[in-house]
């Protein structure tokens, strides 16, 4: 979480919303994907560091497929970012501070609690939330 929590200065830095994502092999502690908030910059709006971890992630092991990994955000995931989990096949999913507004994971439409979901992680939520939720108060308050 340290590492994402880094990755989320970092795109708070650029002006991006402040949300870090790595992907890592839990076998071996190998970082195999890590990202930051970047559809501003990229022009992409799907350009969340959780799509963007699983991208480089997945280039790392040349399979779409990432069984068995866990995926450490920031904030809980929006729906776009929980559905790729999904496809992806992530074997755990940490994160960090809740997200009520936009969040899809424990809060709104609890994506893998739905029936068409057809890969559910296990969920680790609120790992040093507080450090996360800081972050991101200070961010947009910031732009008020």
């Amino acid at each position: 979480m340290r590492i994402a929590l880094a990755l989320a200065q970092d795109a708070a830095a650029r002006g991006e919303a402040p949300v870090g994502a790595v992907v890592l092999d839990p076998a071996t502690g190998r970082i195999l994907g890590q990202a930051s908030n970047s559809p501003i910059a990229l022009s992409d709006p799907t350009a969340h560091a959780e799509i963007l971890a699983l991208r480089a992630a997945g280039a790392a092991l040349g399979n779409y497929r990432l069984t068995g990994l866990t995926l450490v955000v920031t904030l809980e995931p929006c729906a776009m970012c929980a559905g790729a989990i999904s496809h992806a096949r992530i074997g755990r999913l940490v994160f960090g501070a809740p997200d009520p507004k936009g969040g899809a994971v424990v809060h709104g439409p609890r994506v893998f609690d739905q029936p068409t979901c057809h890969w559910r992680p296990e969920v680790s939520g609120e790992v040093m939330a507080e450090e996360s939720g800081v972050l991101l108060r200070k961010f947009f308050a910031a732009l008020r």
